[in-house]
């Protein structure tokens, strides 16, 4: 991280239970070292053993993650970092809109056969990640799944886990791929509308349809990051931490620049 990067995340950073008086063992590394390290594991796709020696042993890396996965920590951080973008763009805490989509990659040969499946229309051997965004193409809610399970069926525990946590929530737009029952099933037990955005038949090659574009283009910043070119985490809770990661890079970046830029206008 910069050091504008590190000012804008170092205070919505969640406070160590050790330091916070509710006991535990103090770290021995700063949470900048930490951060740093993960984020270059997430951006450049290494080994956890290939960590470079500028950064901590990677045990205590690797130890530092597997602890924030588990305790939720990396969740907070992305809840926090969202907030802050939404309210630095004009938007509400909460959004009421939202686009869903889902992405399938191929699976290393570390991924065991019971979490990953064959996805006969993209004729990929993988995982799927389930994606809802806001309009901003933020991320809201994910799942990940064999590449196997469909559209539809993600959509079902997704949408639900989203609709408790953002209540604001009202209109989810989606390809083709969600039509059918989740439709109706969405709009009587979620109280959420399902908007389908249809792909013109005399459309040929690649065309920007409304709302989906903003799925499509969250899908391509995590491409960014090497790490999830491919699945390569034995654990589907594993994968679900290092997309949190990678946004969470996005957005504090976002967030840098636009305390940057606003240091340097001129006043009036």
């Amino acid at each position: 991280m910069s050091d504008a990067e590190w000012a804008v995340v170092k205070d919505l950073l969640p406070v160590p239970g050790w330091l916070a008086g509710r006991g535990g063992r103090p770290e021995g590394f700063c949470h900048r070292q930490m951060i740093d390290a993960v984020r270059y594991l997430v951006d450049n796709g290494i080994k956890w053993r290939a960590m470079p020696s500028d950064f901590p042993p990677w045990p205590r890396v690797y130890a530092f993650f597997a602890g924030w996965r588990d305790t939720g920590l990396v969740g907070e951080l992305h809840d926090r970092l969202h907030q802050a973008v939404r309210q630095a763009e004009g938007r509400g805490p909460e959004p009421s809109a939202a686009v869903v989509d889902s992405q399938s990659v191929k699976a290393d040969a570390t991924v065991a056969h019971t979490s990953r499946g064959f996805d006969a229309g993209k004729k990929i051997n993988g995982r799927k990640r389930h994606l809802l965004t806001d309009t901003l193409g933020l991320l809201l809610a994910m799942l990940v799944t064999p590449a196997s399970v469909t559209d539809r069926d993600g959509a079902r525990t997704l949408l639900p886990t989203a609709a408790r946590r953002f209540r604001r929530l009202a209109r989810v737009w989606a390809d083709g791929g969600y039509t059918g029952h989740l439709t109706d099933w969405t709009s009587q037990h979620l109280g959420i509308v399902l908007d389908i955005v249809r792909r013109g038949e005399d459309v040929r090659g690649f065309q920007p349809l409304p709302r989906r574009w903003v799925v499509e283009r969250s899908f391509a910043w995590f491409l960014r990051s090497r790490r999830l070119v491919r699945d390569y985490e034995r654990r589907t809770d594993t994968s679900e931490a290092v997309i949190r990661w990678s946004m969470i890079a996005l957005m504090n970046r976002r967030l840098a620049a636009q305390t940057h830029q606003s240091a340097v206008m001129p006043a009036g």
